[in-house]
């Protein structure tokens, strides 16, 4: 039997951690205010938001009332075909990288052009060194 501590965490988990921190992250709630208003610590919440542990349902109850929204709301992207699944759960996967939801809320306030050349620009820096070659020698 596979030692749990060093099992990876479920995707669903990390999935509705993640609309968790979205949600808290949104309306400007702290991770302390949220476990404050739960009863459990903040480390609690940090586990929780990276799916490192399971939400119970009567959690989830109350984490959905401190956000203000309903449980459904946090579920949503969990509801669905499998390959919307998938690619929910991918976005959510990558909301969780540091930095992630700071980056798509200054983007949103660049002008259409501006997020043209940016994202190009990323391309460019982010792109395969060997395709890089050949883009410079056409």
């Amino acid at each position: 039997m596979a030692d749990p501590s060093t099992k990876a965490p479920d995707p669903m988990d990390v999935a509705l951690g993640a609309a968790v921190r979205i949600r808290r992250r949104t309306i400007g709630i702290s991770q302390e205010a949220l476990a404050e208003q739960c009863g459990v610590s903040f480390q609690q919440i940090q586990k929780y938001e990276n799916g490192a542990n399971r939400i119970s349902f009567s959690r989830l109850v109350q984490i959905a009332r401190a956000l203000k929204c309903r449980v459904v709301d946090l579920m949503d992207v969990l509801d669905g075909p499998d390959r919307e699944i998938t690619g929910d759960l991918d976005l959510l996967t990558r909301m969780r990288t540091p930095g992630a939801i700071e980056l798509l809320a200054a983007y949103e306030q660049m002008a259409p052009d501006a997020r043209t050349s940016l994202v190009g620009l990323l391309r460019a820096v982010t792109a395969d060194p060997a395709n890089a070659k050949s883009r410079q020698l056409a």
